[in-house]
């Protein structure tokens, strides 16, 4: 692989092969963060003060953003898991420890490879969590230019601890400090600025290698299911197909894997989420929340790992979460455009106006979010789409129909066709700008056609099964050369409606590569 000029550069697949810039855990899952702090309203009846005894960092009261407290609306939580083999006080994790979990070697790197914003509004009754795939291309905030999103944290970390060693600082422990701190400002800067919501970030909490592996012991094992059964050697994971329980070694190994995805990260990140969705039903169930020695345990075990923003009222937090279920919390994914190889580096095309809208839908709490005149595509005005909806989906038509009006293009009347299994956009010959500005919205691999009957300045988008929806940015895989013809426009159809591609929610125990 081709040597980058900054900061080592994570996995990602290549034209299908999975190339590696070095070995490593990858993935600590952020979220478990969050259902353990709902536990500490039932954990004040059994043990006492649980928010007593974690770790915390001072990021918030000098950047400009609100205290931590009183919580006067929704919460925002930037939820980190790092690529760190040491505790929540800097201690390096056993050797021992770390050959149990195939954690590789400790070499220094400070990578945030699971980043994930969760949004709860006032009433605390519901979560939205939006994950953020480590090697999207963005904007790093601090004046260090484009590069992966993963790379944020350790940009600032490398750069503060030089400075400070240059400034004289010789307590090496201090500086360490220090410079996570600034790496942690830096990532939340760095997020505010690519979904164009300033300030919006107001908790941070932070896991690393160790706490995955006793939260899931603490609980006895999560429910997962695999499509196919995997073997990967340097994760360690080794499970059948179906549905299973897992915990400890092979529940860590099962969300760390990254070698030998047909995805990549998109699908590891499909997993935590979906294990996440057992954690939660697991964790919020009677036969957790009733048990005292479960909760003391869970409790002790996030403490020794996890990182939390100095001001967060843990008890105050519970009490109004205390109305949410494990059917209550979504998991989405930020949209985007397919791989791309910039400066040598495999990286994840995203569109900031397009993730900005989606963000914003996310997190209305039910309310229209205004179209912002930011998120408009320039040119998309004198384009027109005519949508054919065949996804089998009462709202991807409307969602779909919303976001490119949002991007500034005109719609043409909908019209509904029986259900198809590919999505396809048809454009006039010759009119390569207006496919250029419809594949922004769609991505690049998105099936397209040249078509007579297509005006110029037209562009007819024929909606199908295969169809993530707005916020996904386009089909679920790219088409393929072997695919059938797609069928002209029919009228509209009394056959059943296809099932509607969902999010994943807490509780279910979706099947997943």
């Amino acid at each position: 692989m081709t040597e980058w000029p900054g900061p080592p550069i994570p996995a990602r697949r290549n034209g299908g092969v999975v190339v590696f810039a070095r070995r490593g855990v990858k993935v600590v899952f952020s979220l478990v963060s969050i259902t353990i702090l709902a536990l500490t309203w039932w954990g004040w009846q059994f043990i006492g003060d649980p928010s007593k005894g974690f770790a915390t960092t001072n990021i918030f009261e000098d950047n400009g953003h609100p205290p931590a407290k009183p919580l006067d609306g929704a919460i925002d939580i930037l939820l980190v898991g790092q690529d760190s083999r040491t505790d929540a006080q800097g201690n390096p994790l056993p050797r021992e420890v770390l050959d149990m979990l195939h954690a590789g070697v400790s070499d220094g790197e400070r990578q945030t490879d699971t980043m994930i914003l969760v949004h709860i509004p006032q009433d605390g009754k519901k979560a939205t969590a939006i994950s953020f795939p480590r090697d999207s291309w963005v904007e790093i905030t601090g004046g260090f230019g484009k590069h992966k999103l993963n790379s944020a944290y350790v940009y600032a970390y490398n750069d503060t601890s030089k400075t400070l060693q240059q400034q004289g600082n010789s307590n090496l422990k201090d500086v360490d400090a220090k410079a996570k701190d600034a790496g942690r400002k830096n990532l939340i800067a760095t997020l505010e600025k690519f979904i164009g919501k300033p300030k919006m970030i107001d908790r941070y909490a932070e896991v690393n290698l160790s706490s995955f592996y006793e939260i899931t012991k603490a609980i006895g094992g999560v429910e997962v299911c695999l499509n196919g059964p995997v073997k990967e050697r340097k994760s360690g994971v080794d499970l059948p197909a179906g549905r299973q329980t897992v915990e400890g070694v092979q529940a860590l190994a099962f969300v760390r894997q990254r070698y030998d995805l047909q995805n990549g990260d998109l699908d590891r990140i499909a997993r935590q989420q979906a294990f996440l969705s057992g954690l939660a039903n697991k964790v919020l169930s009677s036969d957790v929340l009733v048990n005292p020695v479960k909760i003391a345990d869970l409790i002790d075990a996030v403490k020794k790992s996890v990182v939390l923003s100095a001001g967060w009222d843990l008890p105050e937090f519970a009490a109004q979460m205390r109305g949410l279920t494990s059917g209550n919390v979504e998991f989405h994914t930020i949209p985007t455009q397919g791989d791309a190889t910039i400066g040598g580096a495999a990286v994840l095309r995203v569109d900031p106006a397009q993730v900005q809208a989606e963000v914003t839908r996310l997190t209305s709490d039910g309310q229209t979010a205004p179209v912002e005149t930011s998120a408009k595509l320039p040119g998309a005005e004198a384009v027109t789409v005519e949508l054919f909806d065949g996804s089998g989906s009462p709202t991807l038509a409307t969602e779909t129909r919303n976001l490119l009006q949002g991007k500034g293009f005109k719609l043409a009347a909908d019209t509904k066709l029986s259900t198809r299994n590919s999505t396809v956009v048809r454009y006039a010959p010759g009119d390569e700008n207006a496919l250029a500005l419809i594949k922004q919205v769609f991505g690049t691999a998105v099936q397209a056609e040249a078509d007579r009957d297509v005006a110029p300045g037209k562009v007819r988008v024929l909606l199908g099964k295969d169809f993530k929806g707005a916020s996904a940015g386009g089909p679920a895989t790219a088409p393929s050369k072997t695919s059938p013809p797609s069928q002209p426009a029919q009228p509209p159809s009394s056959a059943p409606a296809a099932p509607t591609t969902t999010p994943i929610v807490a509780g279910d125990v979706p099947c997943v590569n």
